[in-house]
């Protein structure tokens, strides 16, 4: 496996999330994991509206939750 890779995905959002907003991604998860029977475009709009991420970070922290948990839609 090659460790000098770039991460590619909704990952490679990660470094961005962090800096910009002050949490670790496990923050955003957890608080995803609080919203989980919600649809995707409902757990971006959480993310935006009540924590002011912008859409391409929510997305990308929805994407990856919905990938880690096996959730659809």
């Amino acid at each position: 496996m090659d460790k000098t890779a770039p991460v590619k995905g909704p990952a490679s959002y990660f470094p961005s999330i962090e800096k910009t907003y002050g949490k670790p991604v496990a923050h955003w998860l957890a608080l995803l994991d609080g919203v989980a029977g919600l649809r995707h475009g409902e757990q971006v709009a959480f993310l935006k509206a009540t924590h002011g991420l912008g859409h391409g970070h929510a997305n990308a922290l929805v994407a990856h939750h919905r990938a880690r948990t096996g959730s659809a839609g």
